[in-house]
Formats: C-alpha cells, structure tokens, sequence
C-alpha cells in the first residue's frame, strides 16, 4: 500500500507535467460544434434542418484537461484524509474513484476523437459522452454487483461492452467514410483511432484478467496497478498524438 501511494504520486506528476506542457506548446487550433435543428421555410412551406455552429472547441485545452482530471484524482487519492478511504474499498476488491475518473477523463477522449474524425453535431457528441461514460460507470457496478456474489456476475461487463463499442462504430463510420480515394483523413487520426481503441479495450481485458484470477491478477492490487499504468499510457498516447498532427506551433 506504500508503494501505492507513491506510485499514485508519481503518476499524478506524469499526468500534470504533460497537461501543462500540451496547454503551454500549443496553438489555437479550434474544431467546431455543429446544431442543425429544424425550422420553418418560407420557400419550401416545411420544416428543414438548419446548420448552425454553436461554439469553437480549443483542442489544447481539451486535451490538457483529461489529462489535469487524471492528475487530479490521482493527487487527491494521495491525501491524508482521503488514501484509507481508498486503501479500504481496494481491500474489498472496488475503487469508485477509478470509474468517477474515467467517465469524465475517458468521456471527453471520445468526444475528441470523435472531433477529429468530423463529427461536430451538438446531439452526437452528447450521446457518445453519455455512452461512454455509462460504460465506465458499468465497470463500477461490477465491482460494486461482485461484494456480495459468491461466483463472479458478467451482466454488467457485458452491458459495459455493449455501451462502449457504439462510440467507437460511429467514429469508424465516419473515419472510413471521410474524403475520397486522393483526399482521405490524416494518417495521423488512423493511427489514434488504432491505437487508442486497442489501449480502450484493454481496460477491459485487464478487468477479465482480474475477475478470472489469470497469474499476478489474482491480487486486486496488480490489477489496480495496471489500471493506473494503462490510463497514463492511454491519455499520452492520445494527447501528443493530436499535438504532433494538430497542435504543434506553426
């Protein structure tokens, strides 16, 4: 459990030295948010879709914010008040402050990616931050569901899964569908939508590990571990991936 605490530190130092560099390296870099509610056509006598932007995202300050979230659980964690609270729910085999973090910082991984592939609609977007964020907060409930089961319930692993694939269909259509055969998206957003979907669904693969006792996950606190270790490489990943393909200063 010391080791813990410090590893929690150090993780939260990771996370907060790359927020900062990202917030302080990079340009202005803005995608938009799109509405396209319906409203009435003199010309046409009907109801029709108009295309609105709502807002402008800055992409920088987005991408240092899931990084400062996760620096910022892991620094509260750590704290006097608040490391037996923690240190108690992981001896029971659950850690709530985990998928609090997760359903925001991995939440608004989604949206950002999601951005990038062209998907600016307001409603989209809210919908994939919703999905997304009810599959971490379904891994919580297997936690939560698995206190008081003799035989380890997958219901909510599976909803989970289920939860957290349809994101990830909706930006692959529009990845694959972007362009035409000279004028495709970015090598670099293939390259995230690989990579940070193999680094997603290894969560859960760490998670089965965990529950099916596989080798040194039959200890909750290595699977703890990988968690934490998964998230840094995960939020990296992603975040100086779309610094190098958009954010870096011109």
């Amino acid at each position: 459990m010391k080791n813990l605490r410090k590893y929690n530190t150090l993780m939260g130092i990771l996370h907060l030295l790359q927020g900062l560099l990202v917030l302080t390296l990079s340009n202005s870099f803005k995608l938009p948010i799109n509405s396209s509610f319906v409203q009435y056509n003199i010309v046409t006598n009907r109801l029709m879709p108009v295309l609105n932007k709502v807002a402008e995202l800055p992409i920088g300050p987005m991408v240092a914010l899931f990084l400062f979230l996760s620096a910022t659980a892991h620094f509260i964690l750590c704290l006097p008040a608040i490391y037996p609270w923690y240190t108690r729910n992981l001896e029971k085999g659950i850690n709530y402050a985990r998928w609090y973090e997760y359903a925001f910082s991995a939440s608004l991984m989604i949206i950002l990616i999601a951005l990038l592939v062209g998907i600016y609609d307001l409603g989209a977007l809210i919908l994939m931050f919703g999905l997304n964020a009810m599959m971490i907060l379904l891994g919580l409930m297997m936690e939560l569901h698995n206190q008081t089961t003799k035989k380890t319930n997958w219901t909510s692993y599976i909803f989970s899964c289920i939860a957290g694939i349809i994101p990830w269909i909706v930006i692959a259509l529009y990845l694959f569908n972007a362009g035409d055969a000279d004028h495709k998206a970015p090598t670099f957003v293939y390259w995230i939508f690989f990579t940070i979907f193999l680094f997603f669904n290894s969560f859960a693969i760490n998670m089965y590990l965990q529950y099916k006792k596989v080798g040194k996950w039959k200890d909750y606190l290595w699977g703890e571990k990988m968690y934490i270790l998964l998230s840094l490489i995960a939020k990296s990943a992603l975040a100086w991936q779309v610094f190098a393909g958009t954010l870096r200063p011109v």
